[in-house]
């Protein structure tokens, strides 16, 4: 399951990235990608504004067939604050746009990926190929929420794979 949740991300940061190249973060001094997974950061609280954080949140496995398919549920959590400029009355704009920068990252052809495994990866290796795809639904949008003078929504997907043999 590594392996698909790791492609999931890489997939949607790379067409978050391509939609807005401008939506960056710093982690810990490193600037990167708007794009977070939860369970690979430090622990904490806070909600990062203006940027996607992932959180998988469920697991079916279907046994049924050749290979075992696997369902994961992955949370996208996301708010704004505004801009500071404009007092932060511009933040149901700015949460309006990253509903469209997540809907049309999910949305756009194809709706697969090869898997890949990146658990033997790093700066000059490439991660590798497997032999199945992962795929995912359509997104799904819950309401707005307001907690002081910030806006967020949590969006959800679920994401298909085949769990190929020595996957855990």
């Amino acid at each position: 399951m590594e392996n698909a949740k790791d492609t999931f991300y890489i997939m949607l940061r790379d067409r978050l990235t391509a939609l807005n190249p401008e939506r960056t973060i710093s982690v810990r001094g490193v600037v990167r990608p708007g794009v977070l997974v939860e369970e690979n950061e430090l622990v904490t609280d806070a909600v990062v504004p203006d940027a996607f954080t992932l959180r998988w949140t469920a697991l079916a496995v279907d046994p049924r067939g050749p290979l075992p398919l696997t369902t994961l549920t992955c949370e996208i959590r996301y708010a704004t604050d505004g801009n500071a400029g404009n007092a932060g009355m511009d933040r149901g704009r700015l949460l309006a746009a990253m509903d469209v920068e997540l809907s049309s990252a999910l949305r756009a052809a194809p709706h697969h990926v090869v898997k890949m495994n990146y658990a033997g990866s790093s700066v000059g290796v490439a991660p590798v190929a497997m032999a199945t795809n992962i795929f995912w639904s359509d997104v799904t949008f819950a309401p707005t929420v307001t907690t002081d003078e910030q806006l967020s929504r949590v969006a959800t997907v679920e994401v298909f794979c085949y769990q190929e043999a020595g996957e855990q």
